[in-house]
């Protein structure tokens, strides 16, 4: 843990301002830097552990770091910083004009320079301008960003909806054509597939109406009154509805809780879904799968475990990337979208609460959804 208290100046209007890292082991440097940019939100560190420590936990949106330090140089600071965030923005303070200082700096991505002894308008100007050169570059890369998902999710939607398609259309053409007799088995189970593409044709354009709407959500709740029991049992009778009565044993263990609880039924019914569904899924119709409430003082866990195909150690840190899917024979075939986790993730955090998946190929997954009662 870093040595150095963390100095957070202004007040609530300015804590919504950029956070800036300042690191010297000079007190006085730091101090007369703060001074200096107190509009911003401010921390501070003596030595380049200390630096990486408050970086991880505080994600500032700039470092201001001087070179010579005692345990590490800045030139260290920096490389480890870029590599922990590439677009991490990083100034240096040097008092020295060596040009394999400067080029080593320059190698390591920094994105600007300020010589000692320190000049306030320099400093501010230059925080100013990177800042800004941050922004633009953020702005750019999410345009990008959202274009490469569009084109992304209309590749997977296309994909998705014309494999069903494909295979109504084939059996139409041979029908038309007389191919069939109607008293021959083939014609019976042509039937039966048709029939069940036009479902999950019909169950895709649906989750795709949900989605959508679940996109234009926002990252506001409307908090109301709620049991959480009985929204775990609505979901639970929900998904045994939609996956049938196959031979999957389905489980649940509720807990004493509070009969009120605030939260956002639509948002947390959704991402218990997710999870709920992906458990039933990925058992393949055999196996079990339990919920179980645990309460923790004012924290409640819900726990989903299942018996399934489980998921690779290697995949973990991707399940909740938008459109990823879990596709452990690469056929391209999995049911969804790849949105559930995503936004699951994503509406539990609005209530303040964490998702974590635990999983090992073979041995099943669990999911334990965490919410503050209060």
């Amino acid at each position: 843990m870093p040595t150095s208290p963390t100095n957070i100046n202004g007040n609530l209007s300015q804590s919504l301002q950029a956070t800036i890292l300042i690191v010297d082991d000079d007190k006085v440097i730091r101090e007369l830097c703060a001074q200096a940019l107190r509009n911003y939100r401010i921390v501070q560190a003596a030595t380049c552990d200390d630096a990486l420590h408050l970086f991880e936990r505080e994600h500032p949106d700039l470092i201001l770091t001087d070179i010579m330090m005692p345990g590490g140089s800045g030139i260290d600071l920096l490389r480890n910083i870029k590599t922990l965030d590439p677009n991490a923005t990083v100034i240096i303070m040097t008092g020295f004009v060596n040009k394999d200082i400067i080029l080593s700096a320059l190698k390591e991505n920094a994105d600007d320079f300020i010589n000692k002894p320190l000049n306030i308008l320099q400093l501010r100007t230059s925080i100013e301008k990177a800042l800004v050169r941050k922004a633009l570059k953020q702005e750019l890369a999410d345009i990008k960003r959202s274009d490469e998902m569009k084109n992304m999710f209309l590749s997977l939607v296309s994909h998705k909806l014309r494999t069903p398609i494909t295979g109504i259309s084939l059996f139409l053409q041979n029908l038309r054509k007389g191919v069939f007799k109607q008293e021959d088995q083939l014609f019976q189970q042509c039937v039966d597939m048709a029939s069940e593409e036009a479902c999950y044709l019909a169950q895709l354009v649906a989750k795709l109406l949900e989605f959508s709407q679940v996109m234009v959500s926002g990252t506001g709740v409307n908090m109301s009154s709620c049991n959480l029991n009985e929204i775990v049992a609505d979901v639970l009778v929900k998904c045994r509805k939609e996956h049938g009565t196959f031979d999957v044993e389905l489980e649940a263990v509720p807990e004493a809780l509070p009969a009120v609880v605030m939260l956002d039924a639509s948002k947390i019914s959704f991402a218990l879904y997710q999870v709920i569904d992906n458990a039933l899924k990925f058992s393949y119709g055999k196996g079990n799968v339990s919920l179980k409430l645990e309460r923790q003082d004012n924290l409640v866990s819900i726990v989903v475990s299942d018996s399934g195909i489980g998921i690779p150690e290697s995949e973990l840190p991707k399940v909740f990337e938008k459109f990823y899917q879990v596709d452990p024979n690469h056929t391209g075939q999995i049911r969804g979208f790849g949105l559930g986790l995503f936004y699951a993730r994503d509406f539990i955090r609005q209530h303040g609460g964490s998702i974590s998946i635990a999983s090992k190929h073979d041995f099943g997954t669990t999911v334990t959804i965490s919410l503050p009662l209060q």
